[in-house]
């Protein structure tokens, strides 16, 4: 699940590079958008899955709470990619300011609590780099954030959360064999012992 960090760093990258003008907006960049937050899904769920032993409930509830919030982000970039662009800005307004407006104000809202809480119980319960946390953590706020941050707030965002996820994969990457020959020797040790 590592590689899905690095997958969902490139698609950021490009995001970002597109919302710049560096790159243009094309049927694939608007098509490839919500793969990023697909892709973060894989990582969360690696990221749980490496730390749960020690992480409890508080690392539980953090990744139950992000995934649900970047599922929903999934819908977020498929409007704001799909639909957004191809409807006049005063049927923008309208939709934003109805029940689709709550909808994506919710799932910004539960991205950034998902990520508070996920990225706390690393911090506090592993041996994830703590400046991959704090990049991490500090980079979704403008993401959930959007409407409130500058544009080039937005971007710097989407560039630091691409390089934490891809720091997060490199982690896992060093760190799950590491645990999967702990998790071997101790399993192997009782039958040492009992043939002693």
């Amino acid at each position: 699940m590592a590689f899905a960090g690095f997958i969902s760093a490139a698609i950021l990258l490009v995001n970002a590079a597109k919302r710049a003008g560096i790159i243009p907006t094309s049927p694939f960049t608007q098509l490839a958008a919500p793969i990023a937050q697909i892709a973060a899904i894989g990582l969360v769920i690696g990221m749980y899955l490496l730390v749960s032993r020690k992480a409890g409930t508080l690392a539980a509830s953090g990744a139950v709470i992000s995934v649900t919030s970047l599922a929903g982000l999934v819908g977020v970039e498929f409007v704001l990619n799909l639909v957004f662009p191809y409807i006049g800005q005063d049927v923008v307004s309208v939709l934003r300011s109805g029940p689709l407006g709550i909808a994506l104000t919710v799932v910004s809202m539960l991205f950034l609590v998902g990520t508070v809480i996920f990225m706390l119980a690393l911090w506090v319960t592993s041996s994830v780099p703590k400046s991959a946390i704090v990049l991490y953590t500090a980079s979704s706020l403008p993401i959930a954030l959007r409407t409130v941050f500058p544009e080039i707030v937005l971007q710097l965002g989407l560039v630091g959360l691409a390089v934490a996820a891809a720091f997060l994969a490199a982690w896992m990457l060093r760190n799950v064999p590491r645990t999967a020959a702990a998790d071997g020797v101790t399993a192997a040790q009782p039958a040492s012992v009992t043939a002693t």
